[in-house]
């Protein structure tokens, strides 16, 4: 049986959830339609977006269902907003400001300059980012690319780059600008959590999930993630400091630091001479993620308010258009100003009333029931939840200040995961009474209590069929029922593995040119956290690496613990094994390029003493799983 014709139809509840939307929301403000629309100049006459083994990494016509009247299957909210990120293509913005969008997650924005075009955030990969400066050169001349800018440090703005520029261009003094701090959040969100957050992702964006109305139907940022190849060229121009001023191909620029906003290093920039605002990630047509579902550090509303605040003070009286990275632009500065106050009023009262509320004794899942949005925000569909949702950021806040203890002591000590459910099973009368009773539940269209009581057969009995087939279903209704998208395609995706088994991780942002943006610190950092501790508590294994033209590293495995210490100093273990070598070396083993056993037979290599101690060391390191369960133990 085919993926589509697993996938069932609405129940009433849901249909009628989502018809009454229809009466309840301003459909018949069109405002959206006409900017999303506007400054269309043209699109790529091929329809996908191929690699050069020829596999396609975009299709622009994946997502044409959504000019048909939305169906029983989807919110017609979030069915609204996709369609308007459907809409691809070369758009002007303003007099020689252009944007390609619908050509990935993002949008790559292009600015004319004297000699050529300077490039703002060149999407996710090489590939689509190529396709876009190629459309905007058949409607703008062959403008050479005279200068990159990233707007912050997530990949989705930066992984194209290699489409539009070369590493013998920034040799020859082609500039690449990113704000302050930008190359380490790029790299080390890779190296901590990564295969974590990319199975997470792939969740969040139903990378499996067939395109169509029973399926994948945007993620509320955009559409979904391509699939090309993702690289990294390193800023050669840190923006520093809010008030700096740059020119590049005659471009005037005037920056704003906004850090701790959206992405950890991020900027947002005005162009005087074009009297033009671009907010980056900051200010977008939806309520953005607090916490990410696929995982993250949290954002900071606060500030994030306050940062748009300082935007309308520094920009809004000297601008006639604001744009950013995803969705469109908002033009007029009565509109704009409305739209940025509007955003800014959104993150600072889930703030405040989540911190009142928490103040109050209420827990993370209690506010996030009780609380609702201000009518005049509600009324404005750029608040709406398509990609953060009210729901999961105000927990985000309680997490921020209170982090995972709601302070009541039943919850101090709880069972894990399975060894909870088999207790919570046996108790509700086995596993087989809880799916018949649960049953009942999804024909009532209590689909969030099918889904968390069926939770617990599927982590005591994870092989129990009418179980799985009945979560399944229940997933499936939560998911036709979402105006969030990441919140459809992630009940979907939980809805699919359960069916089909697990659909790994279509999509990673790991690449060479990132690892090899990692600092010597980072990548040490990376052989700790695979260090299985309990195998390691007997070993003190210590290796000295003598990097030419760098300081003595030692590694030293003790205690099930690995540390590296810079120098020779009293914290340095004396060594088991010292290796002499070049970074390059050390590098290609810490990658895996190189493996240990033949480290010694690389030129320049020279080993002293006990030469099997770095196998031994590197012995006690695991794998992580990129593929682990997500909806079963």
């Amino acid at each position: 049986m085919s993926r589509n014709e697993e996938l069932k139809s609405a129940q009433p509840t849901i249909i009628a959830a989502n018809e009454a939307l229809t009466s309840q929301l301003p459909f018949d403000d069109t405002q959206d339609q006409e900017d999303a629309r506007r400054g269309f100049m043209g699109t790529a006459g091929d329809n996908l977006i191929k690699d050069s083994a020829g596999r396609a990494v975009w299709d622009l016509d994946a997502y044409g269902f959504l000019a048909q009247d939305c169906p029983a299957t989807a919110n017609p909210s979030l069915w609204r907003q996709s369609r308007l990120c459907s809409d691809h293509g070369l758009f002007e913005v303003t007099d020689g400001i252009y944007q390609i969008r619908g050509f990935d997650l993002s949008n790559m924005t292009l600015v004319e300059g004297e000699r050529g075009v300077f490039v703002i955030d060149p999407l996710l990969t090489a590939e689509t980012a190529a396709a876009g400066l190629a459309l905007y050169r058949q409607h703008r001349g062959e403008r050479p690319v005279t200068g990159v800018l990233y707007t912050h440090s997530h990949a989705d703005h930066f992984g194209g780059v290699r489409g539009v520029l070369t590493d013998q261009e920034v040799s020859d003094g082609v500039p690449v600008l990113a704000p302050q701090g930008f190359l380490e959040h790029a790299v080390s969100e890779n190296v901590y959590a990564g295969t974590a957050m990319n199975r997470r992702a792939a969740y969040m964006f139903g990378a499996a999930l067939p395109r169509g109305e029973r399926g994948q139907i945007g993620a509320g940022l955009g559409l979904t993630l391509s699939t090309g190849g993702v690289g990294l060229i390193s800023p050669t121009l840190d923006i520093t400091h809010t008030g700096q001023t740059e020119t590049v191909d005659g471009v005037r620029m005037v920056f704003q630091l906004t850090p701790g906003t959206e992405a950890p290093a991020e900027l947002n920039i005005h162009f005087p001479d074009h009297s033009a605002l671009c907010m980056a990630e900051n200010a977008s047509h939806n309520l953005h993620n607090l916490l990410t579902l696929r995982g993250a550090e949290v954002r900071d509303p606060r500030v994030w308010a306050l940062y748009l605040t300082e935007a309308v003070d520094l920009f809004a009286d000297s601008s006639d258009v604001a744009f950013a990275s995803h969705h469109w632009p908002v033009w007029g500065r009565e509109r704009l100003t409305r739209f940025l106050f509007e955003q800014r009023d959104l993150y600072a009262y889930l703030h405040d009333q989540t911190l009142r509320m928490l103040n109050q004794g209420m827990t993370a899942l209690e506010i996030a029931e009780e609380m609702r949005m201000p009518p005049a925000l509600e009324r404005a569909w750029h608040t709406h939840g398509y990609y953060g949702s009210v729901s999961h950021n105000t927990k985000a806040v309680y997490q921020r200040y209170l982090g995972w203890f709601d302070g009541n002591p039943a919850h101090l000590w709880e069972h894990p995961p399975a060894e909870a459910a088999r207790r919570y099973v046996e108790f509700m009368g086995g596993a087989d009474e809880v799916v018949r009773r649960a049953r009942q539940s999804f024909a009532d269209g209590d689909f969030r209590w099918t889904v968390q009581v069926v939770n617990h057969v599927l982590f005591a009995a994870p092989d129990h069929e009418a179980a799985r087939a009945l979560q399944a279903d229940a997933l499936e209704q939560l998911g036709y029922g979402s105006e969030n998208g990441t919140w459809r395609n992630i009940f979907l995706t939980g809805a699919l593995e359960l069916r089909q088994g697990s659909v790994g991780t279509p999509t990673a942002t790991t690449s060479p040119d990132l690892m090899a943006a990692l600092t010597l610190d980072q990548l040490f950092d990376s052989l700790a956290i695979r260090v299985d501790g309990p195998r390691a508590w007997d070993a003190d294994i210590a290796v000295r690496w003598n990097i030419r033209d760098h300081k003595p590293v030692t590694l030293h495995l003790r205690n099930g613990v690995l540390t590296h210490t810079t120098g020779t100093g009293a914290a340095a273990a004396e060594p088991d094994v010292e290796i002499t070598l070049a970074q390059a070396d050390l590098r290609a083993l810490l990658l895996g390029t190189v493996a240990p056993g033949d480290l010694g037979q690389r030129p320049g290599v020279e080993i002293t003493g006990d030469a099997g101690a770095l196998g031994s060391l590197l012995g006690h390191l695991t794998a992580p799983d990129p593929d682990f369960a997500i909806v079963t133990p």
